[in-house]
């Protein structure tokens, strides 16, 4: 995500956005952690005060988290917005009918297509990571929200997928994960879009998988494909597959294979107009555990 990141992990978007259409169909059933993570982020919002008139849920999916903005806010105006036309239809039939202020659009983050200044409430769930440049995606976020707007987000952390990272790298030295913003990067790249006020702080979760095979299909079923310029062009074989499983096995615990995903949670705001953003070494990061500890799910294959 930050430009640091080697070449070989910049992302491919065509190959993402095709693999979020063919799973947009079955994709509420799978998304048990995207779908905890935006209750989550609820949480953190009703503790700020607020009353947007104007919501961007940016990379609204399939609108599970559109709804609770909608029920949460009832704003004058909700858009749904995302890179994959098959998930924006998804959430369309989710909408309460087709006279609601709730409106769809399909693109960039990187290049959203609304005018400056004309959003109030910028929400945007485990979306940050499919985007090649971090900063340029916070400017684009500062430009349509309002002076006082707020932005609140999620997104992968580096330790997401370690335990398939690791397995991997001892079968080639191919791309396989993809690259992770740390937290204090983040923070970092919010005081260079000019937020002010940023908070962050981290959860993980560990799902639980009967072998990695397991791990695989599920995401692919939620259509997190590796789209890295760095993977691997054709089928994996069957001696690498078969090393990449051995190797995993290291990690198994109480009978099951687990999976961390680090989630950094953050807001921040839009300052007035002359108000400078605070220097980068004022950013507060808050350890969850004030919340709730580390959380393990077991997924049900």
């Amino acid at each position: 995500m930050p430009t640091s990141f080697p070449d070989a992990y910049r992302l491919d978007k065509k190959r993402s956005a095709a693999a979020f259409n063919r799973a947009a169909p079955s994709y509420d059933r799978h998304a048990v952690l995207q779908q905890t993570v935006a209750m989550r982020m609820l949480e953190r919002l009703a503790l700020v005060k607020i009353a947007p008139r104007r919501v961007l849920d940016a990379g609204a999916g399939t609108g599970y988290a559109t709804a609770l903005l909608r029920r949460t806010y009832r704003p004058e105006a909700l858009v749904a917005f995302d890179i994959a036309h098959g998930m924006l239809r998804q959430a369309r039939r989710h909408a309460p009918s087709f006279l609601s202020r709730q409106s769809y659009l399909c693109g960039d983050l990187e290049r959203l297509p609304l005018a400056a200044e004309s959003i109030d409430l910028a929400f945007s769930n485990l979306s940050l990571q499919w985007c090649n440049d971090l900063d340029r995606v916070l400017e684009e976020f500062g430009r349509v929200l309002t002076t006082q707007g707020l932005l609140m987000f999620s997104t992968f952390g580096p330790d997401t997928l370690s335990e398939l990272r690791a397995s991997w790298a001892k079968v080639d030295s191919r791309v396989h994960v993809h690259g992770f913003a740390d937290m204090h990067d983040i923070g970092d790249a919010l005081i260079r879009a000019g937020f002010s006020g940023p908070v962050l702080d981290v959860e993980r979760f560990t799902m639980t998988y009967p072998d990695a095979y397991a791990l695989m299909r599920d995401l692919k079923t939620i259509g997190a494909v590796n789209a890295a310029q760095g993977r691997h062009r054709g089928l994996t074989g069957k001696g690498d597959l078969t090393a990449l499983v051995n190797e995993y096995e290291r990690f198994r615990c109480d009978g099951v294979l687990p999976a961390t995903f680090e989630v950094v949670y953050g807001h921040a705001w839009v300052p007035e107009a002359g108000v400078r953003a605070q220097d980068g070494s004022t950013v507060a990061a808050f350890p969850i555990e004030q919340l709730r500890s580390a959380i393990k799910v077991r997924f049900p294959h």
